[in-house]
């Protein structure tokens, strides 16, 4: 997931800021504070199991790093960044502790060009994956949990935090897909380049880091994959339907 190594301080005031206007904006309107607390469960399953992915999957292609740092676990508090954990919570988009790998380590039968583009997709896809599941969760209680479950505040309160786990996870994974440093998108691509598409899009890296925060700060980013976000979260939705 993020990997922040340019430019901490800078970056820490900005997200300061955003989370600050954040909460200003919760003081004026109660319904937030709501949407928020209702958010918080999609957050930490959402990072958790991104997380999770990275470290299972690196693990799998022989790289036993994320095993020794005690990342091979669904413990929460073994991935969440506080910084990042707030950011997903206040602002909508965040981040979790990045996973650290060692692509030397993993199996010779591929790449390690593919093995980084092979675990860095397993987070996203995890993410969609989760997606799916609460999908199923939620036609099934639709279908068969009965008009006075729903009708109830528990039952009202149950599939809000559903949906909003459902978008959480959608949101998380197809933002990281974008293939800007530092999200997975950029590692994802690597192998489908050319041999100098690649060399200019490493010498560049810190160039593109920063079109990315220009695109994220500026709101660019989410108005970009709101349209996808939307779509696959709908897509999701109707399939999960159709199945039940």
């Amino acid at each position: 997931m993020f990997n922040f190594s340019y430019d901490k301080k800078v970056l820490y005031i900005i997200i300061g800021i955003l989370v600050l206007i954040s909460l200003t904006s919760l003081m004026t309107n109660p319904d937030s504070l709501f949407s928020i607390l209702l958010g918080i469960p999609g957050v930490l399953i959402a990072i958790t199991f991104h997380e999770f992915a990275h470290g299972i999957v690196a693990y799998k292609l022989g790289d036993n790093t994320a095993k020794m740092e005690g990342r091979l676990s669904l413990n929460p508090f073994a991935h969440l960044d506080p910084i990042g954990t707030l950011m997903l919570v206040f602002v909508g988009i965040g981040w979790g502790k990045p996973v650290h790998v060692n692509p030397s380590n993993y199996t010779r039968k591929i790449s390690m060009e593919k093995g980084e583009a092979i675990v860095s997709a397993a987070g996203p896809l995890m993410n969609i994956l989760l997606a799916f599941v609460f999908g199923i969760i939620y036609c099934v209680i639709l279908k068969f949990a009965g008009l006075e479950f729903l009708n109830s505040t528990v039952g009202f309160v149950i599939m809000l935090m559903i949906q909003s786990t459902i978008v959480t996870n959608v949101g998380l994974g197809v933002f990281n897909l974008i293939p800007l440093p530092p999200l997975d998108g950029s590692k994802i691509i690597m192998p489908f380049l050319p041999y100098k598409a690649k060399e200019w899009f490493v010498n560049n890296e810190r160039i593109f880091y920063l079109v990315f925060i220009v695109l994220w700060i500026s709101g660019l980013a989410g108005r970009i994959i709101s349209p996808a976000i939307v779509w696959l979260a709908n897509g999701i939705m109707s399939i999960c339907s159709f199945i039940l």
